[in-house]
């Protein structure tokens, strides 16, 4: 399966484009700029520009943008990861929990098996809730999964296990749900709140695993370093942050003349906080 991951990026904006999620309305004003700045707005017009976006349409509200963020990315993903099986095998989904997000969807994948168990024993008992507060109930965008390894797969590997390894999730013959390779957070714009959203759902990530921590990352559409170093900068929770057009954003804010923008974003990009989208399932096959 061949894969032109410039051809797949270019498409991903046009997705975003087509579906009015990016768009720029009649006074010039990009959909992802916050109207009360000056440089958001600036720098959002010139990425909208780069990508080809015309003038003079409607911003969408903003459930509507974000829905659509979430299924581009999950597009995207969809058409470009799996390709990359000569770097990663393995048999993958990309799914976007989207409205199915009631509940706790983690919950049917590992290594989180174990919070429908938790879930169900806080309705039991509604104190335990005030101890653990809601640290358990984790909402995700985009999940990346690995479905385990079949009998005959293993065969066609030339890998026998002869009656060992009784326990690993990988094998289908231990159990049959799938496995949660990554946890993709999508967000059209950032503000402080969803940007500590994001960092505490990772921390939770982390927290509740049963096993190997999945790749952590969130895919953005904020024009403004500033905001964006909010969320890219420092480790721990985060893997990376990625933007869905970082050399048009990087050419936009060397042309804004802003040196403090200049600096932060060149922050982020040399401390490999902050990468492109076209980055993401290469990093991914890691």
């Amino acid at each position: 399966m061949s894969l032109n991951l410039s051809l797949a990026r270019t498409l991903f904006h046009r997705d975003l484009i087509g579906s009015k999620t990016l768009s720029v309305d009649s006074a010039g004003i990009a959909s992802n700029a916050d109207k009360s700045q000056k440089l958001s707005c600036e720098l959002a017009l010139g990425i909208a520009r780069a990508l080809g976006t015309p003038q003079g349409g409607e911003k969408l509200n903003g459930q509507s943008s974000g829905q659509n963020f979430e299924e581009a990315v999950s597009a995207f993903l969809s058409e470009t990861f799996p390709a990359l099986s000569a770097l990663r095998p393995g048999r993958w989904n990309v799914i976007n929990v989207g409205s199915s997000r009631r509940g706790h969807s983690l919950s049917q994948y590992e290594p989180y098996r174990h919070l429908d168990e938790l879930a169900a024993a806080i309705i039991e008992t509604p104190a335990l809730a005030a101890i653990l507060g809601n640290s358990y109930d984790i909402s995700p965008d985009v999940l990346v999964v690995r479905q385990p390894i079949g009998q005959q797969e293993l065969n066609d590997s030339g890998i026998v296990v002869d009656g060992v390894a009784s326990y690993s999730p990988l094998l289908a013959h231990n159990q049959s749900s799938a496995i949660i390779h990554a946890v993709v957070s999508c967000k059209w714009t950032l503000r402080s709140d969803r940007a500590q959203n994001a960092r505490s759902e990772a921390l939770n990530l982390i927290r509740n695993r049963k096993g190997r921590t999945p790749h952590i990352v969130v895919v953005t559409g904020e024009p403004t370093p500033s905001r964006l170093s909010s969320l890219a900068l420092g480790t721990g929770d985060i893997d990376t942050v990625y933007h869905f057009a970082l050399p048009e954003l990087i050419a936009a804010t060397q042309a804004s003349g802003n040196e403090e923008a200049v600096k932060t974003l060149d922050t982020l990009v040399t401390g490999q906080r902050l990468r492109d989208i076209a980055d993401l399932p290469l990093d991914l096959a890691i």
